[in-house]
């Protein structure tokens, strides 16, 4: 890789599901190749309601069962200096996608992305668990396990 950091942001809507949990299984995937000195990491949501709160306990929970710590993250709301600050922002669904191109400057030179582009997954979007039951925060783990494998490839692909 070269010497400049590349910055990754995941978006969903309230950050305490979904983009929690592509932040912490990603941050390990990293962490795991000793890369967390290239790759920065963070997450954050279209809305506000969430900020400053831990992840939803039920994504922390099937996390955790999978060997995941997302206990550390706290929700946070895009910004639009994020555009100047993140080379990849990386929403979960179609909807995220819409509401960041909204936001999204002209003069963007970054990636600005649905998240499943980089799985071999048949669906686009990760579905939000938020309002289901546990088996709902399991397929986002698969999901984004299987993403974020790609998204590391097409990072260091690309270095």
């Amino acid at each position: 890789m070269g010497k400049r950091m590349v910055k990754v942001l995941f978006v969903c809507l309230g950050n305490i599901c979904r983009s929690p949990t592509a932040h912490g299984v990603f941050a390990q995937l990293v962490q795991m190749r000793g890369l967390e000195h290239k790759i920065y990491i963070e997450s954050a949501g279209t809305g506000g309601w969430h900020v400053g709160e831990a992840p939803d306990r039920r994504a922390q929970q099937a996390a955790k069962a999978r060997g995941y710590d997302l206990s550390r993250l706290r929700a946070q709301q895009v910004e639009p200096g994020d555009f100047e600050r993140f080379d990849y922002i990386l929403a979960m669904d179609h909807q995220n996608l819409r509401d960041l191109k909204a936001m999204c400057p002209v003069d963007y030179e970054g990636m600005l992305e649905l998240f499943l582009q980089f799985s071999e997954a048949d669906v686009q979007e990760v579905p939000d668990p938020y309002y289901g039951g546990a088996d709902g925060f399991s397929q986002v783990l698969d999901l984004v396990e299987s993403a974020s494998k790609g998204l590391l490839k097409h990072i260091l692909d690309r270095a």
